[in-house]
C-alpha cells in the first residue's frame, strides 16, 4: 500500500461565526490521483485554501502534515517551496505575457536583475512538451485558447518541481477534447510520480480519473470511496453529496409551448478583431413562448457571439438580420435597448461580466433595473432590500444576509443572484449561456427547476450549454451550431448526443 503523503487532521475553520469546515480529516497516498466532490459551499475550496497556504496558519485548527512533517504555511510561497502547488479555477496568466514569461514569473531563470532569456525559453519548451503543448514558448498567453492555458498552468507547477498538484474545478471552462487531454496527463503525471488532488463537479471525469473520492458536505467528510474496493456509483455519490437522492436529474414539465417570442433571420455577425472573419453566419433561429430552445456545439461554434449580438448588439461588429420580438422587428442597438424590450442574458462569466463581487446582494440584485427602485436617480435602500429578501428567498439562496458580498458566496449561490438581478428585469425572452458551469448537482437541479417555473409563467428561455445531457434533459428544441451556422435542429423526441455530434462532424467534411 501506497504511504501516506499528506494528512489533515481535525482542520476547522470559520469566517465570522459560520464554520466552513468543521473537524475535517483528509489523507491522500503519494502518487494518487484524490478527488474532492460535494455542493457548491461544502468547503471543498476552502480546505484546499488552508493546505495551500491561502488562509495561513493561525486562521484555522487542526494539523497539517506533508511527507511525514508537520507544516505550518503562512502563505502558497511557502507551500510551494514544499511542493504543494494549487491551480485555482480562475487562472492566473497575464495575456499579455508570453508563456515562457508566465512559466516562470516569481521563479525566474538567472539572476534577479539579470535574467537569462536563452535558459527561460528552453526550459519552458521542455514543460510545454511535458504537458502535450507544441506551441512557442514566446507565444502569448491571450493567443492561445482556454484549454492550452490550462495545461500551462500545470506546465508551471511542474517548473516549481510539484509534488502535490490541486486542481479545483480544472475542466470547467473546457470541451470535452480539452477535458479528456487533460484528464490523460494527470494520468501521465502519477505514472511519474505527481501526486494530484482534483476538485470537480464533473462526476463522470472524477470516476474515469481518481483512485479515490472523498465527498464533503457542509464543511465535514461524509465518506471516502477507494475505486481498488468501493463502486463509483453516481447516484451513491451524489446522495452523500447532497444528503438526499435525486432519481432524475432533470425535473419533469410539460411544455405549453404558444406563439413565436423570437425570431433572428438571416443573421451575420462579423468579429470585431478580424475583419472580415465571421462568427455568425445567415444564422436562423425561433423560440417560442414557454419553450427552452437550447444551442449546442463546440467551444468556439459561435454560440455565446450569437447570443451577445442579439442582446443589444454586445458583440461584433457589420451585424446584418432581422430580428423579431412577440412578432415586432425591433432595432436593439444597445443592452438598455435590449432590456426595455424585455430580453436579457445571463452571461457565462458570472465573476466578469456578470456580476460585481465586491457588492452585496442587495446592489447586485436590482443592478439590471434600477428604475423600479429609484426616483428621480435616488435609490430607495429599502425597496432594494425587500426585492433582494424575495429573491434570496425565492431561489432559496444560501446567505448570512442579503449584505454579503457576492464574491463571498459559493459558485451556485452567485449563479442565482445572477439569475435573480434578470428577472427582477421581469423579460420574456431569457437567454442562459452556461447556466450551471462550475456548480454542482444539487445546484444545478434547483436552477433547472428555475427554468422551468419561468417558462411555465409563458417565458421563453434560449439556453447555451457545453453539456450535452443538460441540452437533452432540459430542452423542448435544440439546434446544433458549428463555425458560425446552424447545422441541425432537432425536436426533443429525436435528439441525442450521437445525433448531435454526428451533425457537427458532417457539417465540417462539407466545408
Amino acid at each position: 500500500m501506497q504511504e501516506q503523503l499528506l494528512e489533515m487532521r481535525g482542520i476547522s475553520k470559520e469566517f465570522t461565526g459560520v464554520y466552513a469546515l468543521k473537524d475535517v480529516n483528509l489523507s491522500v497516498r503519494g502518487g494518487e490521483i484524490h478527488a474532492l466532490v460535494g455542493e457548491n459551499g461544502a468547503g471543498k475550496s476552502t480546505l484546499m485554501n488552508v493546505l495551500s497556504g491561502v488562509y495561513p496558519y493561525g486562521s484555522y485548527t487542526g494539523e497539517i502534515r506533508y511527507d511525514g512533517k508537520p507544516c505550518k504555511f503562512h502563505s502558497i510561497r511557502q507551500s510551494e517551496e514544499k511542493g504543494i502547488v494549487i491551480i485555482h479555477q480562475e487562472l492566473a496568466l497575464i495575456p499579455y505575457l508570453s508563456i515562457a514569461e508566465n512559466l516562470f514569473l516569481g521563479n525566474e531563470r538567472g539572476s534577479y536583475f539579470n535574467i537569462d532569456w536563452d535558459a527561460a525559453n528552453a526550459q519552458a519548451q521542455t514543460f510545454l512538451r511535458r504537458v502535450g503543448l507544441s506551441e512557442a514558448s514566446q507565444t502569448l498567453i491571450k493567443d492561445i485558447g482556454v484549454g492550452k492555458q490550462q495545461l500551462v498552468e500545470i506546465a508551471k507547477a511542474l517548473a516549481k518541481k510539484v509534488g502535490l498538484l490541486i486542481l479545483d474545478e480544472p475542466t470547467a471552462s473546457l470541451n470535452e477534447t480539452d477535458s479528456q487531454q487533460l484528464l490523460e496527463l494527470l494520468i501521465e503525471l502519477r505514472k511519474g510520480g505527481v501526486t494530484s488532488i482534483i476538485i470537480s463537479h464533473k462526476l463522470n471525469e472524477i470516476s474515469y480519473v481518481a483512485d479515490r473520492i472523498t465527498v464533503i458536505r457542509d464543511g465535514t467528510v461524509i465518506k471516502t470511496l477507494d475505486k481498488a474496493v468501493d463502486s463509483f456509483d453516481e447516484p451513491d455519490i451524489i446522495h452523500a453529496m447532497v444528503g438526499r437522492d435525486l432519481s432524475d436529474r432533470f425535473p419533469k414539465r410539460t411544455p405549453r409551448i404558444g406563439e413565436i417570442a423570437l425570431e433572428a433571420r438571416d443573421w451575420s455577425v462579423d468579429h470585431p478583431l478580424y475583419e472580415g472573419r465571421k462568427v455568425c453566419d445567415k444564422v436562423h433561429i425561433t423560440v417560442r413562448k414557454g419553450e427552452v430552445v437550447g444551442i449546442s456545439g463546440l467551444m468556439g461554434s459561435g454560440r455565446t457571439e450569437l447570443a451577445m449580438s442579439i442582446f443589444g448588439k454586445s458583440y461584433g461588429v457589420n451585424i446584418q438580420g432581422r430580428l423579431f420580438l412577440g412578432g415586432r422587428e425591433v432595432q436593439l442597438s444597445s443592452v438598455q435597448d435590449a432590456i426595455d424590450h424585455k430580453l436579457a442574458y445571463v452571461t457565462e462569466d458570472r465573476k466578469g461580466n456578470g456580476l460585481i463581487l465586491s457588492k452585496p446582494i442587495t446592489e447586485n440584485t436590482t443592478l439590471a433595473k434600477l428604475d423600479k427602485v429609484s426616483s428621480r436617480g435616488v435609490i430607495d435602500e429599502d425597496a432594494e432590500i425587500q426585492v433582494a429578501e424575495k429573491y434570496r428567498a425565492d431561489l432559496r439562496t444560501k446567505s448570512h444576509s442579503v449584505y454579503q458580498l457576492v464574491g463571498s458566496l459559493s459558485g451556485g449561490n452567485q449563479q442565482k443572484v445572477l439569475l435573480a438581478k434578470w428577472m427582477f428585469a421581469d423579460p420574456d425572452v431569457l437567454i442562459l449561456d452556461e447556466p450551471t458551469r462550475g456548480i454542482d448537482v444539487g445546484a444545478k437541479y434547483e436552477i433547472y427547476t428555475i427554468i422551468n417555473e419561468l417558462v411555465a409563467q409563458g417565458k421563453s428561455v434560449l439556453m447555451i450549454s457545453s453539456e450535452l445531457p443538460e441540452v437533452l434533459g432540459m430542452c423542448d428544441r435544440i439546434y446544433v451550431m458549428n463555425e458560425g451556422r446552424i447545422v441541425a435542429e432537432m425536436p426533443r423526441e429525436t435528439a441525442s448526443q450521437h445525433g448531435i455530434m454526428a451533425a457537427i462532424l458532417q457539417s465540417e467534411k462539407k466545408e
